[in-house]
């Protein structure tokens, strides 16, 4: 079994930024992955699955054209779940249907969430930094464009590395290196 997910990484210079940001608060999932938009959270997956998967992102990728993220303020999940994150402005719409191509088919996996599109800012910390994260970053604004998404595998130590890009209105797709085929074998 491999564990993998899949988002919408934040382009720099606002990755780096919130990257920043959890670790100054003492995140400590901060360095596990940078800083994204969830469009498969982690699930496992039999190796000899994984060039399948592979094939369904990049078909997935090709059904929908680049659009535009506008990342505006704060909100949170709580009292469901201890986490604060930078809200979606623009492109909820589209990462949602990106989030249904992604997981359909082979990854076709039940969610017990509804698909909340969002960058996690602060998670699991006490609510005095969870309160403090929220209105630090409450005028946070960023606006990107989003032409790919990445398929990320969870190593034994618990980070996540990219393995594969998946550009946006095109069925290619772009291995990351060469950790992904060794895993396969």
């Amino acid at each position: 079994m491999q564990t993998i997910g899949v988002v919408i990484p934040v382009p720099e210079p606002w990755g780096a930024q919130l990257q920043g940001f959890r670790e100054g608060i003492g995140d400590p999932m901060a360095d596990l992955i940078p800083p994204h938009i969830t469009l498969l959270p982690p699930v496992g997956i039999d190796t000899q699955l994984i060039s399948g998967v592979v094939d369904h992102l990049s078909a997935a990728a090709g059904m929908l054209a680049p659009f535009e993220i506008a990342l505006r303020g704060t909100d949170s999940f709580r009292p469901t779940s201890p986490v604060v994150f930078v809200a979606l402005a623009e492109g909820a719409e589209d990462c949602a249907t990106l989030e249904g191509l992604v997981r359909s088919g082979p990854l076709g996996i039940d969610s017990p969430w509804p698909y909340h599109p969002h960058v996690t800012v602060a998670h699991e910390l006490p609510d005095a930094v969870l309160d403090d994260a929220c209105e630090r970053l409450a005028d946070f604004a960023a606006d990107f464009g989003v032409d790919e998404f990445t398929l990320y595998i969870l190593d034994p130590d618990g980070r996540w590395h990219p393995t594969h890009t998946f550009p946006l209105g095109s069925d290619d797709t772009a291995p990351l290196g060469s950790e992904f085929e060794e895993d396969e074998r």
